[in-house]
């Protein structure tokens, strides 16, 4: 395998088209599908799935891991070897929203600095996030799964404390004498993976499905659930002051929820990757576990 055959798939895989992974790599298109099969002929194998955008087969996602170490592991060694000081490296990493809202921001300021990598975000929910270092689209993952993909480490990070949260006009429509109407007062959901919620009704014991409303946006999700949209739970770093001046009101005390959190990366070693761990584990220094009792009063005493 040429390295070369090995960034045209990463190309097609990452930018979603033959003509796009051209403008990337600087050559024709024609000179990528060309590397492409030959990649192709030489294991025997599809490797790219030809569809509107391009994606690796079973095959090719097997094939995505190493070639984005042989990547890395060639650019560390013209650094090394004193040739113009590498290349610059996409470091593709998935993040989950919640966390890129709130204390992952400072790893983007220092990232801005380096020459030598592109930092390139996929946004996924944390429960979901290791799935993409099984398919070797990225390099590493902030998740809530402890256990290691195969070929990577697992480095715990902290967790981010989340409340249930509403609207004070919409938690008044929902109050029955002492206590809120779970099974009847609107929820939000991120999007379809978004088991937050329904986790704490089914704790709560409730068994039928409220009315729903999705909103996949960290910012525009909190926006929702001070427009009255729906209740949810919030990341305790996103509510600002709005429990103090009263704009949001906290549900119930003991719904929190507190969502460990995990830095998965390969085990490989370079320059590169080792700096990108301690810039994320700087950041996640933010994640201290809240302390018991340090929830503010409930606005239904009632748990």
């Amino acid at each position: 395998m040429q390295i070369d055959q090995l960034r045209a798939l990463l190309a097609v895989v990452d930018h979603g088209t033959f003509d796009a992974a051209a403008r990337a790599l600087h050559v024709t298109p024609s000179a990528v599908s060309q590397r492409i099969k030959a990649l192709e002929r030489d294991t025997g194998r599809v490797l790219v799935e030809r569809a509107t955008p391009c994606r690796a087969t079973t095959a090719g996602e097997a094939l995505m891991r190493a070639a984005r170490q042989m990547v890395v592991l060639e650019e560390d060694a013209r650094a090394a070897m004193g040739e113009g000081g590498g290349a610059a490296v996409d470091l593709p990493v998935a993040v989950n929203a919640d966390s890129l809202a709130t204390w992952f921001e400072p790893v983007l300021r220092v990232a801005a600095a380096w020459d030598d990598v592109r930092l390139q975000l996929e946004v996924e929910d944390e429960e979901y996030s290791a799935d993409h270092l099984r398919r070797g689209s990225v390099v590493g993952a902030i998740t809530a799964d402890p256990t290691p993909v195969a070929g990577c480490r697992t480095e715990p990070l902290g967790a981010m404390r989340y409340l249930p949260v509403a609207s004070p006009l919409l938690a008044q429509r929902f109050i029955r004498g002492r206590r809120v109407d779970w099974a009847s007062m609107p929820v939000l959901r991120f999007n379809a993976k978004d088991e937050l919620q329904r986790g704490v009704l089914r704790t709560l014991g409730v068994t039928t499905d409220p009315p729903c409303s999705q909103v996949p946006s960290s910012e525009g999700f909190v926006a929702a659930v001070r427009a009255g949209l729906g209740w949810a739970m919030v990341p305790e770093a996103q509510l600002a002051d709005d429990l103090e001046t009263g704009a949001l009101v906290l549900l119930r005390r003991r719904a929190h929820r507190d969502v460990p959190l995990y830095w998965q990366v390969w085990t490989l070693a370079t320059p590169r990757m080792t700096r990108l761990g301690e810039t994320v584990h700087d950041a996640a220094r933010r994640l201290r576990p809240a302390r018991r009792g340090a929830v503010p009063p409930p606005v239904v005493a009632a748990d």
